[in-house]
């Protein structure tokens, strides 16, 4: 036992320094809170932020050229009230088309109809 223990003892003064790199490393680069895995993390964050802030600002871009359009064109307000919020001149009908097809209703849902009827 004391041979086994020796042993152990001589090892780690043998390899003390590296022992002592290998374990700061370990420390510094994964259970830190500034460790390799955070900084990956947080390079992912700022990364999908920037992507965020470019498209904000084509956003931007393209509402403010559509406001400047709207100052200076009367046409582009007319265009506007039409195509955003289907306004219309006094003597025209306007009929807004979907795509969208009428969702089917579920079992529960028909036989809460039926039981509603039937009441």
């Amino acid at each position: 036992m004391a041979n086994r223990l020796n042993n152990i003892l001589a090892f780690v003064a043998h390899y003390k320094y590296f022992i002592t790199i290998v374990i700061g490393v370990l420390i510094v680069g994964f259970l830190d809170e500034n460790s390799i895995r955070a900084i990956i993390k947080n390079k992912v964050r700022i990364s999908e932020l920037q992507d965020m802030i470019d498209r904000y600002n084509q956003e931007y871009e393209h509402d403010s050229k559509k406001l400047n359009d709207m100052k200076t064109d009367p046409k582009a307000i007319e265009r506007v009230a039409r195509e955003d919020y289907f306004m219309k001149a006094d003597d025209e009908d306007i009929f807004v088309l979907s795509d969208d097809q009428p969702k089917e209703k579920s079992l529960e849902e028909q036989e809460q109809e039926q039981n509603e009827a039937a009441e």
